[in-house]
């Protein structure tokens, strides 16, 4: 017998659905239930490699976590990594296979993809409790209905009875909800059970009468109202967001521990991926860690850092354009510390031979690294673990780039010369002994008087953050009638609500 499920949607991006399918999973594991997230398409540069070395999205990585149980590529089944405006790299079950345009995607490409979407979702829900799947978008996006895998599509395919979440921070949050509904088919509407209200602030008596009014209009009732709490994104799909602690700039920053604080840069790169790499630092008291796309931003960092992207040709173009290259250039000649991350250590070596990515050939990098990288036709995917300045390192790797190390000292799977280092390791920030060691050899030649907290566990700040995440659900959401719903199925016999029905 199949498990419980539900899709969690919303009535536009970044309305919340990660951070509240995250909440449901932690919830219902708390219960005592068996359950898995699954969302079956995921467009993302935040990407992760799981035990078994296929690549899904970080935001189902997190909400494996969430729900205590290692994350497989049957949560995330399709996973689309933007390379441009118009076409991105389908990754399948977790392996690359090949490049698309949206219009050749969504011409038949994605419904073809609807069969193995359904039998991954029915696999899990053969093996757990329930299933908790993420929408993307919005389920009204009414031009894309016929090819839909990720919302109705895959509700209507598995039965699946649906949650709109809605972001009433934004406004308009009630012509949001009737409206997502009332643009779907009655066979569509009929899998819409309710609706969450996400990021309240206020008096919840004052939304009340227009909760009332809502359920009167559609017939749907609204199971929470979650209040608006700071610093609660998991990690993040496509924003540029410190996850742990902060905002789109710059991280908020917890009393440094020595005397000074220590500055952080992060070259905001086109097609930039897994930024969620510098979470680690900004989870660091007496760390601030600042997104920059200018060069006189760079003169008061103590660390650089240039991150992995998707397009490493087209970032170290942008890199001197913006006149960035040069002042990292100057930079490591100082002696002043600089780390580039996958494609940011790709741009920091020699030479570049790009027949895959950017297909430019031939292209010269920085110079600042004895390196030489070479793009290969097959990704590497693999969950490394090795030992740096002293300390145990784990991390994960997702590149197309092979890179030849021609000199100086071993730093994890590349290089350091000087007080620049490069490594196609993401994650190895997370490791809280090298990340320590890292940061006072940082303050050392940065000549900061800080000191590294001797108790930062970044992975017991992961478990913090996701409790407060089951916490608002358990708290503030109709937890006995969500839980009905998701073991009972969709629900039927809801009235149907012709399109431009009175408000």
């Amino acid at each position: 017998m199949s498990g419980g499920g539900l899709l969690v949607a919303g009535t536009t991006s970044d309305a919340g659905k990660s951070v509240v399918t995250a909440g449901i999973c932690r919830w219902l594991v708390r219960q005592g239930v068996k359950v898995a997230p699954f969302k079956a398409q995921n467009m993302s540069l935040n990407s992760f490699v799981t035990r078994e070395g296929a690549e899904i999205g970080r935001a189902q990585a997190m909400q494996a976590q969430a729900c205590r149980v290692e994350p497989t590529a049957l949560m995330n089944p399709v996973l689309l990594k933007p390379g441009g405006e118009r076409s991105s790299q389908v990754v399948l079950l977790g392996r690359p296979v090949g490049e698309m345009s949206a219009r050749g995607y969504h011409g038949g490409r994605q419904q073809q993809l609807l069969g193995t979407v359904l039998d991954c979702l029915e696999q899990l829900r053969g093996t757990y409790d329930a299933v908790i799947c993420e929408g993307a978008g919005s389920p009204a996006e009414i031009n894309l209905r016929r090819t839909d895998i990720v919302n109705m599509g895959i509700a209507r395919g598995a039965g699946l009875p649906v949650l709109v979440v809605g972001d009433i921070d934004r406004g308009g949050v009630f012509a949001s909800f009737f409206g997502t509904v009332a643009l779907l088919s009655p066979e569509d509407q009929n899998l819409v059970a309710g609706f969450l209200v996400n990021k309240f602030r206020g008096d919840v008596s004052l939304l009340e009468p227009g909760l009332d009014m809502l359920n009167g209009l559609t017939g749907r009732r609204t199971y929470g109202v979650l209040p608006f709490r700071h610093g609660l994104g998991i990690d993040e799909e496509d924003g540029l967001r410190v996850s742990l602690r902060g905002t789109v700039r710059e991280s908020a920053v917890a009393a440094p521990v020595g005397e000074d604080v220590l500055r952080v840069a992060v070259c905001a790169v086109p097609l930039m991926s897994n930024f969620t790499d510098v979470d680690a630092l900004a989870a660091e008291p007496g760390v601030v860690v600042r997104f920059v796309d200018r060069p006189e931003e760079l003169a008061d960092a103590d660390l650089v850092v240039v991150p992995g992207t998707r397009g490493t040709v087209r970032a170290l173009q942008w890199l001197r354009e913006r006149g960035l290259a040069d002042a990292l250039a100057r930079r490591a000649a100082e002696g002043r510390p600089v780390l580039g991350i996958c494609g940011g250590f790709q741009v920091l070596g020699e030479h570049i031979e790009d027949d895959v990515e950017s297909r430019r050939g031939h292209v010269d990098g920085l110079g600042v690294l004895p390196v030489r990288v070479r793009f290969a036709d097959d990704k590497t995917l693999a969950r490394p673990e090795g030992e740096a300045l002293g300390e145990p390192v784990e991390g994960y790797e997702i590149h197309h780039g092979v890179a030849d190390v021609l000199g100086g000292e071993p730093f994890l799977d590349g290089c350091r010369v000087g007080q620049t280092w490069g490594t196609h390791w993401h994650g190895s920030l997370e490791s809280d002994g090298f990340r320590r060691a890292f940061l006072r050899e940082v303050a050392r030649a940065a000549g900061r008087r800080f000191v590294p907290a001797p108790d930062t566990s970044f992975a017991a700040l992961r478990e913090e953050q996701l409790d407060r995440l089951g916490d608002l659900i358990e708290q503030h959401a109709d937890t006995d009638a969500l839980w009905r719903l998701i073991e009972s199925g969709a629900p039927q016999g809801l009235p149907f609500i012709p399109p431009g029905a009175p408000a």
